[in-house]
């Protein structure tokens, strides 16, 4: 969970946000969102949800250009520009994508439990923004439980601990009873954000749309 430094005597804006580490404009959309909470000086909390692009990825992942041209049946051309659109909308948020011919999709069931675990000591968050990083910019092998491992000691959480934690899998019913729920409230795509419990926002929305939604939450609340 991130916890806004603002202090205030209101209640903080509650942003439950469902994604997915493999998910480009979740970050995207997040980023975007914490422009419009930086420029709106809103004071918040938020909630980070599980949800899975591919339940069905083989554990070991698959080629992302491979995955995206059978998914989709885009072909080359559409699979590079897209590429380029998000590296554009990236660059915008401060946030750098780094494709490359070997880019990986992967299952991230394992990276659920894994924030899970986080979340019972408050680091939540900065895996999940350490996740994004690995995946995205650096390509790094999140499919493999070792390299889990060291990104959760990398934002000082334990990796002997963190290893268990995957090769038990111990918190899977947890992280599969918490997809169920949110898949029971309707979302089937992400990011999808919901504030203050009630308003539900789907995709990435862009800076200055977020501004104008939150300056709506905050007229609603006074």
């Amino acid at each position: 969970m991130e916890q806004s430094k603002q202090l205030s005597s209101e209640q903080p804006l509650r942003i439950d946000i469902v994604s997915d580490v493999v998910c480009p404009w979740c970050v995207i959309g997040y980023r975007q969102l914490a422009q419009a909470l930086e420029q709106t000086n809103t004071e918040h909390e938020i909630h980070w949800h599980p949800f899975e692009l591919n339940p069905n990825m083989p554990s070991d992942g698959q080629n992302m250009r491979e995955h995206i041209m059978e998914k989709y049946g885009s072909s080359k051309q559409e699979s590079d520009a897209s590429r380029t659109r998000l590296k554009e909308a990236g660059s915008e948020v401060g946030f750098e994508f780094n494709f490359n011919d070997d880019t990986r999709m992967h299952n991230t069931f394992n990276l659920h439990q894994l924030l899970h675990w986080a979340n019972q000591q408050g680091r939540m968050h900065d895996l999940k923004q350490a996740l994004f990083s690995a995946h995205f910019t650096n390509n790094r092998n999140i499919s493999d439980n070792a390299v889990l491992a060291d990104i959760a000691a990398e934002v000082g959480l334990d990796r002997t601990e963190a290893l268990a934690v995957l090769e038990e899998q111990r918190f899977a019913k947890e992280v599969r009873a918490e997809e169920q729920h949110w898949q029971q409230q309707g979302i089937q795509s992400v990011p999808a954000m919901i504030f203050n419990e009630r308003h539900l926002v789907s995709g990435a929305q862009g800076v200055e749309n977020y501004v104008n939604i939150l300056e709506q939450l905050a007229t609603m609340q006074e």
